[in-house]
């Protein structure tokens, strides 16, 4: 049966227009099409987060490279995942009030006011930071068949499924914020980032051998690591913040 878009007016057959892709069937507002609404294009519950998410624990390396080379109907976007999973990170570490930064330092920075600017800036600054883990990921990976965007893309579930790791062990941190010694779950998070990343690496490249893999992800990460060291010294001299 033919069927007239609403939207363009184009006449077709099937469930999609073929001229601009609106569905056949377009359901009225009402509380239902509001909830549907919410599923579908905010959470996608039923297949989008919480299968990206998924996915990234049980098979990282591997559903990226299925994404990258085509397959990306089940997943939630990249950048759009890490936003979403930054901003709840965010407003936790705003509601709780958690304080990474009690440690006396040389810098003279106030350290409430950084905490509440990472707090309200968090998913801004975990999307900043990809751009330089991907240089690392690209100068090392480079005869992989990947270019730069391709390894964003990488970098970037691959900052989803550290967002995750610190959401999931949020109540750990909210323990040791109570008892004033929240730094050390930086330390935590960074390990079992570290683990994740050589475990998503050495699936993603899986054209090499798992030890080549092991030791590239060492060197890129220390390319990372040096890169973002450099700019943060470059940041606090602009700023005039350099300790004396």
């Amino acid at each position: 049966m033919e069927i007239t878009c609403k939207n363009c007016n184009q006449t077709f057959k099937g469930h999609y227009c073929n001229n601009c892709g609106q569905p056949a069937d377009t359901h009225r507002i009402n509380a239902h099409f509001l909830w549907h609404d919410i599923q579908h294009g905010l959470l996608h519950f039923d297949n989008g987060i919480p299968y990206s998410i998924k996915q990234l624990f049980i098979r990282p390396g591997h559903s990226i490279r299925e994404f990258i080379e085509g397959k990306r109907v089940k997943h939630f976007k990249p950048l759009s995942l890490v936003a979403v999973l930054g901003a709840l990170y965010g407003f936790l570490y705003h509601y709780f009030h958690i304080n990474l930064f009690q440690a006396s330092t040389d810098l003279e920075i106030d350290f409430n006011d950084y905490n509440e600017w990472m707090a309200t800036h968090f998913a801004w600054v975990t999307i900043a930071t990809i751009p330089i883990y991907t240089i690392g990921t690209y100068i090392v990976f480079r005869k992989q068949g990947y270019n730069f965007v391709e390894l964003f893309v990488l970098n970037t579930f691959k900052a989803s499924q550290r967002l995750s790791v610190q959401i999931l062990t949020f109540p750990i941190l909210l323990y040791l914020n109570s008892i004033h010694h929240a730094e050390r779950f930086s330390s935590l998070t960074y390990l079992l980032g570290i683990i994740l990343i050589f475990w998503t690496n050495i699936q993603f490249f899986n054209k090499m051998s798992r030890t080549r893999a092991f030791f590239l992800t060492i060197l890129s990460h220390l390319i990372f690591l040096v890169t973002f060291f450099i700019l943060i010294i470059i940041v606090l001299a602009i700023i005039g913040k350099l300790p004396k």
